[in-house]
């Protein structure tokens, strides 16, 4: 399993346009689909969070090797839905992070670096 990810989470639709949410959030996970298809990712999971008050109520987990997340998110497609989800989502947001084995790896960096 691909120790890379792309981590897209969002608040809730911007009231009014929930309908418009709706119909993206299908056309997005066939292009997620789509992309799993060609190789260009791994696998991908969507979170629904239980209702809790806070400013996170979803999010998909995308998994792939460092160098095809990045060649995704550099494609016009991946802007295109990134720049359609600001439209009717508020607090969505991607951005790049660790799963599996490279947790430890990051997380002795991060003891690597602290200050003695």
């Amino acid at each position: 399993m691909a120790s890379n990810a792309i981590f897209f989470g969002w608040n809730r639709a911007v009231p009014g346009r929930e309908r418009i949410s709706e119909q993206h959030f299908g056309e997005f996970v066939e292009y997620l689909t789509g992309l799993q298809q060609q190789g260009s990712i791994q696998s991908f999971d969507v979170m629904f969070l239980d209702p809790h008050g806070g400013d996170m109520n979803g999010f998909f987990l995308i998994r792939g090797e460092s160098d095809e997340l990045s060649a995704v998110m550099t494609t016009e497609d991946w802007a295109v839905h990134m720049t359609r989800a600001a439209m009717h989502l508020d607090g969505a947001g991607a951005v790049r992070g660790a799963t599996g084995d490279m947790v430890m790896t990051r997380m002795a960096l991060w003891g690597d670096v602290i200050p003695d």
